[in-house]
């Protein structure tokens, strides 16, 4: 449906609910109370529902992850007996982008239309434009062709989200000749030559999708290591092998200075050689999306880096304001701005069951889209050691996944899996896991764990024979 009319909108009178954001989590938030009758409304901002996930995020870059994938397919095809070496990576390397890219955005419109009918045939109202508060109750709508209106509602979500954060040309002379990931989502063609500063999970992912797909690839990290919040394993197997694959890696450094130049962008490192690059994507964190919120004229708190603060009801210091998402700065992952959305609506609207419902932010899983994918849930080894001390156990494995079986030696992906347990009864607090399918794998084991599996229920389970999985219970 297209939005509401201001006519329309100035005449609604008083929603039960209004969520700001048509991200994964305001339009589960929404749904949910709707479908308990409740009288719902939803701003967003853009022409387009579905949020950074949808949008500019996961989906999309699955979809690249996925291309990649096959790229890599295609080069190993003839040890299985497909065509020959040179012709299958001649295949590979004429990777057409703006193809793949017209599909992919084609893809992710039907997607948006979804969302779209999704909110007509649940009854909530879609406002387009930017909302921001007047007092507690109510919120001024700019629509985005410039004409303001307003909403009342007895209970408003926060739930916009985050953005990408880039340094500004103060602090790095010429930063601003980058790109953020939403940037990579619009590259019309593939660039030949690619920097891509950070060392969190978005960044190992589009550097690996890149490297993947044929750019020279330069990922520029401030220490030794990726994906610092995670067990230490997953960098210690990640790191070598996106070498091994052609990657550079560029350690201890950081980015000084950027220079247009004929053909390109001169990056300048802290510590080594300054690199020619048609691309530099910043990939050095996220940072919350409460621009013009107008949090300050209700007095919803906020943190040192601007996230929303909220308990673990999702409720604000204000009374009746609510957030959850990433404009929490805790657990940045979609699924988790669901089901907490979900979760509060049940609260406010599904009756005296739910009366205690909310989201326990405890063993959350998730994923890394590498090559090969990483699957984490539960404490880390430095982690769990803070907590439990001397009476965890780590058990690990490291072996080659049958699905190179056929492929010479070096072309063989590491797989690397660690159990940690904790305490006399030794119940597994944390899962780490790298090799082809493990952000499949994944799922079900943190069901497991979120059950309070032990070692001897892992143990009692029978492996299932030939798969990579079956080392998580032979692990022991």
């Amino acid at each position: 449906m297209p939005p509401i009319p201001v006519q329309q909108a100035e005449a609604v009178g008083e929603y039960d609910m209004f969520v700001i954001g048509g991200g994964s989590g305001g339009l589960g938030t929404a749904r949910r109370a709707a479908s308990y009758g409740a009288k719902v409304g939803l701003a967003e901002a853009t022409h387009r529902l579905g949020g950074t996930c949808v949008n500019v995020g996961c989906v999309p870059k699955k979809v690249m992850w996925y291309t990649s994938e096959e790229a890599s397919a295609l080069r190993h095809a003839a040890a299985y007996g497909f065509g020959n070496a040179e012709e299958n990576n001649k295949i590979a390397a004429s990777f057409n982008w703006p193809m793949l890219k017209k599909k992919r955005d084609a893809y992710i419109e039907r997607l948006n239309g979804i969302y779209d009918r999704n909110l007509a045939k649940d009854k909530v109202d879609y406002h387009e434009g930017y909302a921001s508060f007047i007092d507690k109750n109510t919120l001024n709508i700019k629509s985005l062709n410039g004409e303001n209106y307003t909403v009342k509602a007895k209970k408003i979500v926060i739930a916009v989200g985050g953005k990408p954060h880039i340094p500004s040309d103060e602090e790095v002379p010429g930063a601003s000749l980058g790109i953020d990931s939403d940037g990579f989502f619009e590259l019309e063609e593939q660039p030949k030559r690619v920097a891509v500063a950070g060392a969190g999970y978005i960044a190992v992912e589009l550097a690996g999708i890149f490297n993947g797909l044929g750019s020279e690839t330069h990922l520029l990290i401030r220490k030794n290591a990726v994906l610092r919040t995670f067990d230490p394993m997953l960098s210690d197997v990640l790191l070598p092998w996106m070498e091994h694959g052609g990657m550079k890696i560029h350690k201890d450094t950081g980015i000084t200075k950027v220079e247009k130049i004929d053909g390109g962008l001169r990056v300048h490192q802290k510590n080594g050689p300054a690199l020619e690059v048609d691309t530099l994507l910043w990939a050095i964190g996220r940072v919350p999306n409460a621009d013009g919120l107008g949090l300050d004229k209700v007095g919803v708190a906020t943190d040192a880096a601007g996230n929303v603060v909220a308990n673990e009801w999702q409720e604000t210091n204000v009374e009746g304001i609510y957030a959850l998402g990433d404009i929490g700065g805790k657990a940045l992952l979609t699924p988790v701005a669901i089901a907490a959305g979900r979760r509060l609506s049940n609260r406010l609207f599904g009756g005296p069951q739910y009366k205690d419902d909310k989201l326990d932010y405890e063993n959350i899983p998730s994923v890394v889209f590498t090559h090969p994918t990483i699957g984490s849930v539960g404490l880390s080894e430095p982690d769990a050691r803070k907590k439990f001390g001397d009476s965890i156990k780590v058990y690990t494995t490291r072996f080659r996944d049958m699905s190179g079986a056929m492929l010479d030696e070096d072309q063989k992906q590491p797989t690397a899996y660690k159990v940690i347990c904790a305490g006399p009864e030794e119940r597994v607090v944390g899962l780490h896991m790298i090799g082809v399918g493990s952000d499949e794998i994944l799922q079900g084991f943190a069901v497991a764990i979120k059950c309070g599996a032990t070692r001897k229920d892992f143990q009692a389970t029978v492996a299932i024979h030939p798969t990579s999985a079956e080392e998580v219970v032979t692990i022991f």
